[in-house]
């Protein structure tokens, strides 16, 4: 009896000393209070609650200036300023960082952020809703945001995002290629026959691999006949049957 009571005792102190074996307790490491406010932002991140999230990267970079993941808090700053549509804080933060950071592995990502921010800033959101096309605002945003696409691709040929800059120039020139009809035709309509011929003119000298370039053909066709410059008008005219047979001009 005595000896059965001695071996359960025994084999309570080794179940005893089991549990509470370095090999089966939690050994991770405990976070960082800067790596667990990251964790929260991300987390806000992930679920798309952009201005919780902005708030909570901005309370990590006042507290946490320094440190590894203090250039990653500014660059996901700079994303969730750009899904709520803050230019203002997007392009300082952008500023900010190209200065500080010039040669940071992933400044061809913040150089294509600048061109997604100067585009979202071009952008009429209510205008584009209703499907008005208002080409004749001030293009000076899509302007930048090209020259910020050209500098990417200019700099980083093989970044990831080269391509879809590649894109988005195609579409920021024929935004810009509208904007030249739009006050190509505020010409036509005072009969200011020379000034809109140039602006066409324009769109074939700078923007000739766009659809627009076909209106830019007619209005030069169109200006130059009322300006009795017959070769001019002929010239046009030929362009046109050459490169759009089909064109409305001709109907």
């Amino acid at each position: 009896m005595k000896l059965r009571i001695i071996l359960a005792c025994i084999a309570g102190l080794y179940l005893t000393g089991c549990a509470g074996s370095p090999e089966t307790a939690d050994t991770r490491p405990a976070l960082s209070d800067a790596e667990s406010g990251y964790e929260v932002a991300r987390n806000q991140i992930n679920a798309g609650n952009y201005a919780a999230a902005s708030q909570t990267l901005m309370q990590l970079s006042t507290r946490f200036p320094f440190g590894p993941l203090a250039n990653q808090v500014q660059m996901d700053l700079i994303y969730v300023y750009y899904k709520i549509s803050d230019i203002d804080k997007a392009l300082a933060a952008i500023d900010r960082f190209t200065r500080l950071n010039p040669n940071h592995p992933d400044i061809d990502y913040v150089l294509y952020m600048r061109g997604l921010v100067n585009e979202r800033a071009d952008h009429n959101g209510v205008q584009e809703f209703v499907g008005i096309d208002r080409a004749d605002r001030d293009p000076s945003k899509a302007k930048e945001a090209f020259n910020d696409y050209a500098e990417l691709i200019r700099r980083f040929p093989d970044s990831k995002y080269a391509g879809d800059a590649r894109q988005r120039m195609l579409g920021i020139k024929s935004r810009l290629a509208r904007h030249e009809l739009a006050v190509a035709n505020y010409y036509i309509k005072r009969e200011a026959w020379l000034a809109a011929a140039n602006r066409g003119k324009y769109v074939l000298e700078y923007f000739n691999d766009t659809p627009e370039v076909e209106q830019a053909l007619i209005i030069m066709a169109t200006s130059y006949g009322e300006l009795e410059l017959h070769d001019l008008r002929d010239d046009a005219i030929a362009t046109l049957q050459a490169n759009f047979p089909n064109s409305v001009f001709f109907n």
